[in-house]
């Protein structure tokens, strides 16, 4: 096997468990759940298969409080199979860009042209506030990483497909959108690097997301990209920042977030 078709071929590998281990031929649509939105996962559909993250090859069980270390199988409705994805890793675990990506390379080999990628960040810009959801019309890729290897040039001016945002906002014609700007963690953001992000135009700030988006518009498929506010980036005049401000904005959020996602999801698959 060639270096550069070994993540093809373990996504590959991986995607065969999961459809035989869920008993269907392919999925329809893929979601990884970040902080604040993993109730979803119950509520758009029936589960079927739960398949721990190290028994399926290139996944690992998250080290990180609030992260989940699972990928499931959903029955929607309408017949259609979702693949939840609750074990994602970041570039600051030190797994590397392939690693990050392996989540949304096995969703595309197993079948599904649609990757909705969700998270939990900090805001930048002052309109909004913790709690608020942004949709992502586009981002700021600071992590000095792509998951593109070789000369594969891939056009990102639709990464965050126009068609599925709609969608979107046919729900919920007030949600506003923004620009994700992904750094490495995990440290959080100095004020002047809140500053400096906020002024080359970034919205919010995380470290998912936008490394993730490039590999599935690789890899054909659409993406929808939300975010979950949970905090501001830098806390001038508050506390310390810490995770567990983030997990508990999370946790707060969950069931109006689920909720929301449950009735956004099947109309991406008809639409």
């Amino acid at each position: 096997m060639s270096h550069e078709n070994e993540p093809a071929a373990l996504a590959r590998d991986a995607a065969r468990i999961l459809t035989d281990r869920a008993g269907v031929e392919r999925f329809d649509i893929a979601l990884t759940l970040g902080s604040g939105w993993r109730r979803a996962a119950d509520l758009i559909g029936e589960v079927i298969s739960t398949v721990p993250a190290a028994e399926v090859p290139g996944f690992h069980a998250s080290g990180v409080a609030g992260h989940g270390g699972d990928l499931r199988t959903v029955r929607m409705p309408d017949g259609r199979h979702a693949l939840i994805i609750g074990a994602r890793t970041h570039l600051y675990e030190g797994r590397g860009v392939r690693a990050v990506v392996h989540g949304v390379r096995t969703a595309a080999a197993a079948g599904a042209r649609i990757a909705v990628l969700t998270n939990g960040a900090g805001g930048l810009d002052p309109a909004f506030g913790a709690g608020d959801t942004m949709l992502i019309n586009d981002h700021l890729n600071l992590t000095g990483e792509s998951p593109i290897e070789g000369a594969h040039f891939i056009d990102l001016t639709d990464l965050y497909a126009e068609r599925l945002r709609a969608v979107v906002r046919s729900v919920d014609s007030s949600i506003r959108e923004g620009v994700y700007a992904q750094v490495r963690g995990p440290h959080y953001e100095t004020p002047a690097e809140s500053r400096y992000l906020y002024g080359i135009g970034g919205t919010a700030v995380g470290m998912s997301t936008a490394v993730e988006a490039i590999a599935a518009r690789e890899a054909g498929m659409e993406v929808l990209g939300l975010t979950l506010v949970t905090n501001p980036a830098t806390n001038h005049d508050g506390p310390p920042l810490d995770h567990a401000e983030v997990l508990a904005a999370g946790q707060a959020a969950e069931g109006r977030l689920g909720e929301f996602l449950a009735r956004v999801v099947p109309r991406l698959t008809t639409a």
